[in-house]
């Protein structure tokens, strides 16, 4: 599941309570598998808030080194190894300051 913040960070969250590791990998870190360490939470969720720049992004949750899609994201699509999930950040939106 992903949550957009206002704030332009986006919320990655995975549910696999009895993993010992969980990575978040996509095209925004060259589908690096052991760099983005997801943290665990009690309720037996992995999250991993990080900033994107607007965009279409791929990406798959790595638990124990199998690769997981995430179906509640923004869609998905055919990858070179399975279907990776889509998430899609939009442009953030200026504030307007009264006069």
């Amino acid at each position: 599941m992903v949550t957009l913040h206002t704030d332009g960070h986006a919320e990655f969250r995975f549910y696999r309570p009895n993993a010992a590791r969980v990575f978040l990998s996509g095209d925004f870190n060259d589908w690096r598998s052991d760099q983005l360490d997801m943290i665990r939470q009690d309720d037996g969720y992995w999250v991993l808030r990080m900033p994107l720049s607007a965009g279409d992004y791929q990406f798959r949750y790595v638990a124990d080194g199998q690769w997981y899609t995430d179906f509640s994201a923004f869609g998905v699509e055919p990858g070179r190894f399975g279907l990776n999930s889509i998430v899609r950040i939009p442009p953030l939106t200026p504030l307007k300051i009264a006069a």
